[in-house]
């Protein structure tokens, strides 16, 4: 069980002011946004009582009434403590700040200090620091005892019976450290040059003065280390109230004899920590009455410029109001009328029941009967708790410490579900009458005691089942198993995979230990929560800076991101494979999308919504992507109400109009949609421009009847749109400007290729495809790009024909009887350009 327990601690910070603190130095300071190094002058008393602000601040931001500090000062002008009132002597030692709870006016009192003109015995104010706090704490014997001391060794000491003060040191059990200015360090790797005789000889004394106390009760170290470490992200353990409650096996009112009951104590044993939440401030009024502040606060109080909100519940009704809109929370215009106020003691709890109300005053409805305690029902193996359905926090199941029987009962259960294997499914309920909760006991024997470990689990209701077919098993629509398809991983692929995530491995890339193994490169107990730490950080700094501006935020502390990049020894030995996995699974980068204007020459409509039809002027006609759309679409004829429902979808015929067998309603609708969507193209007998490649890109036939339409538009930011890609690169052909980009075209293109490759409607857009790349292989002739061409159609050959995975033969036979039009480019047919290949004679003519 944890031993520390929270607060009832006093600590006694005893700061050096005296000249020699006065000494100016200069501090690096990192800008956490630009990670610019500044530096800023400061005094070694200013720096040196950054440590003890942190630690001040540690206590305030805790909140603990029982953590509490005093400070006291050496090297005053004035001389004002205790001892001194009592008995004379120990001059130029203040009492500060007396002992008590922290808080922001602490920290303002702290950072007014300055050096002083005379000089302070470090000796005289450890033992000012000593009566101070033992008068304070008197018979709390029980409390904590902290002393820091903050010097910089250039004062004179008097070494007179030092023994006897660190004797009583040792006698109250005061943890005492001294923080020194400069002093050397051989672990920190510090070692001051130039350092006074002075410095030497009372650092020499420090040393000696801690080895002089007992055990661990005494620690000194550098101020440079100490910053340092109190920056430092650290986990307290603490211990939790012990609640009592009872252990229950069995039915101790119908069998008693039968029954077991033990009392037991419950404590935590995980608890979540959150960052700070913010709090909403406003602005002090201006007419505030400042006579009235200073009888009621203090000078640092008066000074706030913001004050915290208070929340105020004020309830009213609204005079014949109209019921609710069928939407939840949503309320009619009636809602608007007067209301009328309404005192919270006529208020009546209910549950909403439909569109009504189910009043429940207190009392009305018995709550379930439940009895406090821990009810054992039943035992199972532990290999069988499933870990995902674990919730909520972890507590510690003790057995009663007040009773040596019931200790020994508690133990021999939890070494009986040890030996066995098992874990125990326990009802948990706090108090009487409050709702039960389901759990583990999961037993855990500790170095010195056996316990439980108590894990909620969920309801019935809590879980939630999905079922989703599965990853490695295809079948087709005949119901015969597919063993070869896109989506299913070849074995070449899975060992590349196992490779790669084995070059990943992370359990032997940490430190190695002592005996020269490596340990692992995680460990949950040394990563801490980011945003816990990082607020913090930024709340202590802002606490304790004047202005931001000039004392940025530092950088946060290594050891909190030293998680957040894998090593890098590990990404140099992961490199091999991740290019195998690369190469197997043929990965590329996804062509970048170009941000363009929306035009509204287009629609998308939802393949689902069969009762969204488009209606408009007859006769109005449709143009191809690269043209505008003109305004209406034909209007419903009389005959078409007729027509079955499953016909209701719209058509165009080969007369170029537009048949639409249930048209009901007049409006577009308008869809972001990144699925593919065919282009309607509309072929006018007057037009006499019109290519027949126009028409093919359409997959649609002059003989046709009818075919299905949607409406489309060129995806937004796509080099070239999914539906007609032959009027965009037919239009980058037709420019004469130089295109820097042609890479991405290719990239675009080939995402194309093999989107409509893989769908099942790809061979009416064969055509479509054998014509986009023979402009795409005009266009890289145009530009140069020849080795470019090249390299893509190996590609395109690799992935449709030579892996069994994606073989597409018949697209690669229509594609062959184009020959020269989408070949290679060879060596001789770019001589003529005045340009070089890649690709030979002979390896073009033998290509297709």
């Amino acid at each position: 069980m944890p031993t520390e327990r929270a607060g009832y601690t006093v600590t006694m910070f005893l700061i050096d002011v005296s000249p020699s603190m006065g000494k100016l130095r200069s501090v690096e300071i990192e800008d956490n946004t630009t990670g610019e190094i500044q530096t800023v002058e400061m005094t070694n008393l200013e720096w040196a009582l950054r440590f003890v602000l942190l630690k001040i601040q540690e206590m305030i931001y805790a909140g603990r009434k029982t953590e509490q500090c005093g400070v006291i000062l050496f090297g005053t002008e004035e001389t004002e403590n205790i001892v001194a009132d009592e008995k004379g002597g120990y001059e130029h030692v203040s009492e500060f700040i007396p002992i008590a709870q922290p808080n922001a006016s602490t920290l303002s009192k702290l950072q007014s200090l300055t050096p002083s003109t005379e000089i302070g015995d470090p000796i005289d104010a450890i033992i000012v620091g000593i009566q101070t706090q033992d008068k304070y704490l008197g018979k709390k014997k029980s409390w904590t005892r902290k002393m820091v001391i903050l010097t910089d060794g250039e004062s004179p000491i008097e070494l007179e019976d030092w023994e006897m003060t660190a004797a009583k040191i040792s006698e109250l059990q005061i943890y005492t450290t001294i923080v020194g200015i400069d002093f050397d360090d051989e672990e920190f790797g510090y070692e001051e040059p130039e350092k006074s005789n002075v410095k030497r000889e009372n650092e020499s004394f420090f040393h000696e003065f801690i080895s002089s106390l007992q055990g661990d009760l005494g620690v000194i170290g550098t101020a440079a280390f100490a910053l340092q470490e109190c920056m430092r992200p650290d986990v307290k353990v603490t211990k939790s109230a012990l609640l009592g409650s009872v252990l229950r096996l069995g039915d101790p009112d119908t069998r008693p004899e039968e029954a077991v009951e033990l009392p037991i104590k419950m404590s935590k044993c995980t608890a979540a920590a959150r960052p700070p939440s913010l709090k909403k401030f406003a602005k002090r009024s201006i007419e505030e009455d400042e006579s009235t502040l200073e009888d009621t606060q203090s000078d640092t109080d008066r000074k706030d410029t913001y004050a915290q909100l208070t929340i105020e519940t004020e309830y009213n009704v609204v005079k014949n109001r109209a019921d609710e809109d069928e939407n939840d929370g949503v309320e009619s215009q009636q809602a608007e009328k007067p209301t009328e106020k309404v005192d919270s003691e006529q208020l009546i709890r209910g549950f909403k029941y439909g569109a009504s109300y189910v009043p429940c005053p207190d009392g009305q409805f018995p709550r379930l009967s439940t009895r406090k305690g821990l009810d054992i029902c039943g035992f199972f193996p532990e290999d069988q708790v499933r870990r995902d359905f674990a919730i909520g926090e972890v507590q510690y199941v003790w057995a009663d410490p007040s009773s040596g029987r019931v200790q020994v009962e508690f133990s021999s259960i939890v070494k009986a579900m040890a030996e066995r294997k098992v874990v125990a499914i326990a009802r948990l309920v706090s108090r009487d009458e409050m709702d039960p909760k389901m759990g583990l006991l999961i037993p855990r024997q500790l170095e010195e005691v056996d316990c439980f470990l108590w894990l909620q689990m969920p309801f019935a209701d809590d879980v939630r089942r999905y079922t989703f077919p599965p990853l490695e098993k295809l079948v087709s629509k005949k119901g015969e198993p597919i063993t070869e398809h896109p989506f299913l991983p070849t074995e070449k692929q899975m060992d590349a995979m196992d490779k790669f995530v084995d070059a990943m491995d992370l359990m032997e890339a940490g430190e190695k230990d002592e005996e020269g193994n490596r340990t692992p490169w995680f460990d949950p107990r040394l990563s801490y929560n980011p945003a816990v730490h990082r607020i913090k950080q930024a709340v202590f700094h802002a606490a304790t800076v004047t202005d931001l501006r000039f004392n940025p935020l530092p950088p946060p502390h290594p050891e909190i991101t030293k998680y957040f990049e894998p090593p890098r020894k590990v990404q140099k030995r992961a490199k091999a494979s991740l290019a195998t996995c690369k190469e197997v699974f043929n990965i590329k980068q996804v062509p970048k999308r170009i941000a363009q204007n929306r035009k509204t020459v287009a629609r998308h409509v939802d393949d689902d919504d069969d009762d969204l039809l488009l209606e408009g002027p007859q006769g109005n006609t449709y143009k191809t992507g690269s043209q505008s759309i003109s305004q209406g679409l034909s209007q419903t004829q009389e005959s078409d109400s007729k027509t079955p429902k499953k016909e209701r979808r719209g058509t165009v015929t080969s007369d170029g109009s537009i048949s639409s067998p249930d048209l009901r309603k007049s409006r577009l609708k308008t869809l972001q949609a990144s699925e593919s969507i065919i282009d309607i193209t509309q072929s006018q007998s007057q037009s006499q421009n019109q290519s027949q490649s126009q028409s093919q890109s359409l997959g649609m036939s002059q003989t046709q009847d009818e075919v299905d339409y949607e409406f489309i538009s060129k995806e937004e930011g796509r080099l070239l749109s999914t539906s007609n890609p032959l009027a965009d690169l037919q239009e980058l052909a037709r420019s004469n400007k130089k295109i820097n980009n042609l890479s991405e075209i290719i990239g675009a293109l080939e995402s194309i290729l093999k989107e409509v490759l893989n769908s099942g409607f790809a061979a009416r857009r064969y055509d479509e495809l054998v014509e986009c790349m023979q402009e795409l292989r005009v266009l890289c002739k145009k530009q140069g790009a020849i080795d470019t061409w090249n390299h893509f159609l190996r590609n395109l050959k690799h992935e449709h024909l030579d892996s069994p995975k994606g073989s597409n033969k018949q697209f690669w036979d229509k594609l062959s009887a184009s020959k020269e039009s989408v070949n290679l480019i060879a060596r001789s047919e770019a001589e003529k350009l005045g340009l070089q290949s890649n690709a030979s004679d002979e390896e073009a003519r033998e290509f297709l």
